[in-house]
């Protein structure tokens, strides 16, 4: 018998593969039952998709380059459907984007979807947006393009209303098997003890009792049922799921919520060991059916307990995860205009090994939680948490003296002070504020934070991902009120449709948005011309001589790019200790050194050693 690709990769895992399978459902029968799913989906993998599959195995960096620029968007926001969207794509490339992340878009129920993730069907495109075949369609024009397409796979619950779920309320014992169902409140009751609440303002308890009187597991919503991943069966499905996915073509798999996929009474229900035996063997799978695909860790924590799902270098789980502690610490650095946090922020991340691919972002899809490090501002400046998120939360709605941001909240609890922040990068940075008022300075200034933020995102290690919008400084869309099925939501306030007449302004430099526009191009450019900026250059967290300027510096060799960012509305000099003549790389302002460096307001400087 022939041995085949597909054979080879499986016998580098097998061993590792079937001793984790084993030890977490004890059942060599379902194991081979496993490995033949794997086979099948690997016999449907089409022709592009699997030489796609040989050039990336032979260069396994592929993903870890400098010029790796994303942007993620709502189909039916951006371009009304998949094949609008394909027909877009020259706006794309425009922008230099060739990571192209679209918001949940599988089929779901109208009202109970929390924004697409409560999928009812895994195989089925939302009917407003299209097809699968739609979405195939644009996966082949995006890699000829040499875009890669990123889509969410929401591993830990289904909708109520998907196949499994409609079986087991119909009291079919196999499919309740594959959920948490129990005939009264004793159990969980008894796992609510210890799980905190994920949305205890509008999705109070962990449980949805139905009305036969069975109580179902509902960590998120009540109509979103957790799965139950100790049935091997859920996993087995669960996983082709995955990969009949990854064989329409995408090439990033979001998967959504891994922390919460194992549950066990008595603990907390968060990043149990099981979850990363699980993501392990995720890995392993797509090493063997699809290894052009990668795996972007959903993980909403701080970096203590982000960083274990990148695995070890010989046993490896996602290749990416979300930066979400700098991106809420960026936030409230430019409220306070004090860089001391996100200064300790970078100095962790920059002790973490290089290996360790991170996505960095300003805003996305969700809202801003204040999840910081209370305790060390708690040490080393007194402030007090729930004080401190009151401050927060009233600078960037506006309701702070002198504040210049537009936002809204979100889950606003008054008693625990635990409000989230929505709002798009441009309100939140003044833009809005400035257009009404017609002040023009004040619209420059709000403009050149919103490019500052970015520089400081792009200067960060890793892969730089755009909100769709941001890059024309749209803001917020406040007619969300107005909406039924929208107006409970206030993060709709930054998911409104894309405004294009705002991207006909793109190129003209008189406009606030062409002058971000063109601004953030220009960015981009030199991000990916520039080695200094590669994921494995040295980076280090350097003194700056002020508490409103934080300082990083980026080596690649010989090279030295000295990178300053001023996080307060005043003007700033920075004091680096280097005697070295520089050349900013925007303006091409030439230095003697870098003792003395002024800074405007909100402003920065990419300084490199000539």
């Amino acid at each position: 018998m022939r041995t085949t690709v597909f054979d080879q990769r499986l016998a580098r895992h097998y061993d590792e593969l079937k001793w984790l399978y084993c030890e977490l459902y004890r059942d060599e029968a379902a194991f081979a039952d496993f490995a033949e799913m794997l086979r099948r989906c690997w016999a449907e993998r089409k022709k592009p998709l699997r030489e796609q599959d040989g050039r990336r195995e032979a260069d396994p960096d592929w993903y870890r380059r400098r010029d790796l620029l994303g942007m993620m968007l709502y189909v039916n926001a951006f371009a009304g459907s998949l094949k609008g969207v394909k027909e877009k794509l020259d706006y794309i490339q425009e922008c230099g984007v060739n990571y192209l992340h679209l918001m949940p878009l599988l089929e779901s129920p109208e009202g109970r979807s929390d924004g697409g993730y409560a999928v009812s069907d895994f195989r089925k495109v939302q009917p407003s947006l299209g097809t699968m075949e739609d979405l195939e369609a644009l996966a082949d024009a995006c890699r000829r393009r040499r875009i890669s397409l990123c889509l969410d796979f929401v591993m830990n619950h289904t909708s109520e209303d998907h196949a499994w779920a409609k079986r087991a309320r119909a009291g079919e014992r196999e499919y309740r098997e594959r959920y948490f169902f129990y005939d009264g409140w004793e159990i969980p009751r008894e796992f609510e003890k210890t799980v905190p609440q994920v949305f205890p303002t509008t999705a109070p308890g962990s449980f949805t009792e139905l009305s036969d009187g069975s109580v179902v597991m509902t960590n998120f919503y009540p109509y979103q049922w957790d799965l139950n991943y100790r049935n091997p069966a859920v996993f087995r499905d669960m996983t082709e799921n995955l990969l009949y996915l990854a064989n329409r073509g995408v090439d990033v798999i979001r998967l959504d919520a891994i922390p919460y996929i194992w549950k066990e009474l008595g603990t907390d229900c968060r990043n149990l060991p099981q979850v990363h035996t699980l993501s392990r063997m995720l890995r392993m799978v797509t090493e063997i059916v699809c290894p052009s695909v990668l795996l972007l860790g959903e993980v909403v924590m701080e970096p203590a307990k982000v960083a274990p799902y990148f695995g070890t270098p010989d046993k490896p789980e996602c290749h990416m995860l979300y930066n979400v502690t700098t991106m809420a610490t960026t936030w409230h650095t430019l409220a306070t205009g004090d860089v001391s946090l996100l200064k300790r922020q970078m100095e962790i991340l920059c002790a973490l090994p290089k290996d360790f691919l991170f996505l960095n972002y300003l805003r996305c899809h969700d809202d801003i939680g204040w999840g910081l490090d209370y305790p060390w501002l708690a040490r080393n400046s007194g402030t007090d948490e729930v004080a401190h998120k009151k401050y927060l939360n009233d600078w960037f709605t506006g309701k702070w003296p002198g504040s210049p941001s537009r936002g809204e909240l979100y889950n606003d609890d008054p008693r625990l002070g635990d409000a989230r922040l929505c709002g798009t990068t441009a309100s939140l940075c003044g833009v809005e504020a400035a257009v009404r008022e017609g002040d023009a300075l004040k619209l420059e200034r709000a403009a050149a934070c919103v490019l500052t933020l970015h520089a400081w995102m792009l200067s960060q290690s890793g892969v730089p991902v755009i909100y769709s919008g941001d890059e024309v400084g749209r803001l917020n869309d406040w007619g969300y009120r107005d909406e039924p099925g929208r107006r409970e939501d206030s993060r709709y306030i930054h998911r409104g449709d894309f405004q294009w007449n705002l991207a006909e302004r793109r190129t003209d430099s008189a406009t606030y948005q062409g002058r971000i526009f063109q601004g953030l191009r220009r960015m981009e450019e030199l991000r990916a011309a520039e080695p200094c900026f590669d994921p494995a250059a040295e980076v280090r967290v350097e003194e700056s001589g002020s508490s409103r300027v934080l300082a990083l510096s980026r080596r690649q060799g010989e090279r030295e790019l000295v990178c300053l960012f001023n996080f307060s509305g005043e003007f700033a000099r920075a004091h680096v200790e280097r005697g070295e003549s520089y050349t900013e790389l925007m303006y091409g302002t030439h230095y003697s050194g870098l003792r003395d460096v002024e800074l405007w307001p909100n402003g920065f400087a990419w300084l490199l050693r000539d």
